[in-house]
């Protein structure tokens, strides 16, 4: 299991910055984060076969919370904050070109 180093909410260009321990590097729009939330109230209760996008304009991030040693919580401008977004998950939710292709 990848797990980041450095988790960096970079205000200015509506991004988190997450390096992880193999060394990649990726950054992900704040909209991208909170559409693929991973709560049951966002994906559904049942195993889904595909990630379930929910559309949230005009979203910020006000904070970015440790949970244990394998997970981050993200508490956003709309009040959500029941998704705990594991490192695995974060890292399939990578939008570089490099891991789109895997």
């Amino acid at each position: 299991m990848a797990a980041p180093v450095e988790i960096n909410h970079v205000k200015a260009q509506g991004i988190v910055r997450i390096t992880w321990d193999d060394g990649h590097s990726g950054e992900y729009p704040r909209e991208h984060l909170r559409g693929y939330c991973p709560c049951a109230l966002c994906q559904g209760h049942e195993p889904a076969v595909e990630k379930r996008f929910v559309e949230v304009p005009d979203v910020g991030l006000d904070a970015i919370e440790p949970v244990g040693n394998y997970a981050v919580c993200f508490r956003w401008s709309d009040g959500h904050v029941t998704g705990i977004y594991t490192f695995d998950y974060l890292r399939s939710l990578c939008p570089c070109s490099e891991c789109e292709k895997n």
